[in-house]
């Protein structure tokens, strides 16, 4: 109920500077009045300013921690409501003592995302901004971070309620005609839906046309680092990695289970995959590593293939390549440092040579090259330009296909001369389904899931 004060941990859970606490609701500023000692009552105070106290047991009057209070009062906040933030000291022990004051007041806990959730009841932001949110939270990189903050101003939702806009309009003019015939031929409205269709249709292809480039940056790549023993698999992880994050040695079969690792590379956030040497082997355990690396391979969206360039192509090596056809994959010539002896003209028949990247893991080169062609194979060498609105929530891009084919219906059927009031059915629905994506016509059951998604204090 949004006549609730609800209050949660806004900062991460542990030992830091600060922690912080939000208090959000009609009471938010009476009920922290009630456990804040300072020169001047919190109800006295103007908006948006910040204040130095104590908080204290209302029982036994005791000092339980140092403060700062800021007040941000209705409507100028997230939520739109009165809205207190306390500043602790970081650690455990500091804001639960303070959250255990507050929920002992007419306060209760915040469910995950409400405050968000808040903000949109209370048409602060759209849902698409709000979904925004959560991917600023979660960015992976310096790209995903922008791409997501452009969300959250509202330049999705911008183009949306523009489209939306556009189809109302036609909505309206069927509605006339169909009210007062009259007054208009059918054939004309037929043209006029076909136009307004084309319109929304070509703006939708844009947004679509980053779409697989915006999930990319918002969801990143799961890579699969794979080859046979002592390789370089978990050397090239380290490289990548920036860090001794897999054990190296010269003994096969070191790694036994998959070992994850997030990095960023040319803008592009890679969930590794070191995988244990893919061979046959007696030993139970790194059998059972074996198996996980089959899985991560038949999971992967990305595949990088180590090979040694100073050894023939194995025949394990060429069941793998001849497996992974058609998937996205980069194979690495590792040991370069070393007199080559690989057939290359051999490893050519199950590759492009765009997708072989020369490497010395050792000697720390050809980590630029694979960058590139990393970029190339899923950005064709470049992301788009700065201003570009990329759609990268999986929602969207599924509410966006389903509005493009209730339009391609729309424009058929007004070709064909289908009467209008029939037509206006699919006008309607690639209306509602654009209204989905900024939450128009969300209903409540997708709210609540969406939001069910967030942290508690967010």
């Amino acid at each position: 109920m949004l006549s609730d004060t609800i209050a949660a941990i806004a900062t991460a859970v542990g030992e830091g500077g600060i922690a912080v606490v939000r208090v959000s609701g009609p009471e938010a500023v009476t009920e922290v009045e009630a456990l804040f000692r300072s020169k001047t009552p919190l109800s006295k105070v103007p908006t948006h300013t910040v204040h130095y106290g104590h908080i204290i047991d209302p029982q036994s009057q005791e000092k339980v921690e140092e403060v700062l209070v800021t007040v941000m009062r209705a409507p100028r906040s997230f939520t739109t409501e009165d809205v207190v933030e306390i500043s602790t000291h970081g650690g455990v022990v500091a804001v639960k003592r303070v959250m255990d004051l507050l929920l002992l007041q007419n306060i209760r806990l915040a469910e995950p995302g409400e405050f968000t959730k808040r903000a949109f009841l209370n048409g602060r932001i759209d849902l698409s901004q709000a979904e925004g949110v959560i991917d600023l939270i979660r960015s992976k990189s310096d790209k995903a971070f922008s791409m997501a903050l452009k969300q959250v101003d509202g330049q999705l939702s911008q183009n949306i309620r523009r489209l939306r806009h556009v189809l109302v309009e036609t909505l309206a003019h069927i509605e006339v005609n169909i009210d007062y015939p009259e007054h208009d031929v059918e054939s004309f409205t037929s043209e006029l839906i076909k136009d307004k269709s084309s319109q929304v249709m070509a703006e939708i292809d844009r947004l679509l046309h980053t779409a697989e480039q915006g999930k990319i940056l918002r969801e990143g790549l799961t890579t699969a680092i794979v080859g046979r023993p002592n390789v370089g698999k978990s050397s090239l992880l380290n490289t990548l990695a920036q860090g001794e994050r897999a054990i190296v040695t010269d003994i096969p079969g070191t790694t036994r289970d998959v070992i994850e690792e997030y990095v960023t590379i040319n803008n592009i956030p890679l969930k590794l995959l070191d995988t244990a040497g893919i061979r046959e082997t007696m030993d139970v355990v790194e059998r059972i590593g074996v198996e996980r690396s089959r899985t991560a391979v038949s999971e992967a969206d990305l595949l990088l293939i180590v090979i040694n360039a100073n050894e023939p192509l194995h025949e394990d090596e060429m069941a793998l390549m001849e497996q992974i056809r058609g998937r996205q994959a980069i194979v690495i010539m590792n040991k370069m440092d070393l007199p080559a002896q690989i057939d290359r003209d051999l490893l050519l028949r199950y590759v492009p040579e765009e997708l072989i990247v020369p490497m010395s893991v050792k000697e720390n080169e050809g980590a630029d090259r694979l960058e590139q062609a990393i970029s190339n194979l899923f950005f064709s060498g470049k992301l788009e330009s700065a201003d570009m609105t990329y759609v990268s929530n999986v929602r969207h891009i599924a509410l966006l296909k389903k509005a493009r084919q209730s339009l391609v219906d729309a424009y058929e059927a007004a070709d064909q001369l289908v009467p209008i009031d029939m037509i206006q059915i699919d006008v309607r629905l690639a209306w509602e389904q654009l209204g989905e994506i900024v939450g128009d016509t969300a209903h409540d059951a997708l709210i609540d899931q969406i939001f069910s998604q967030f942290c508690l204090g967010k």
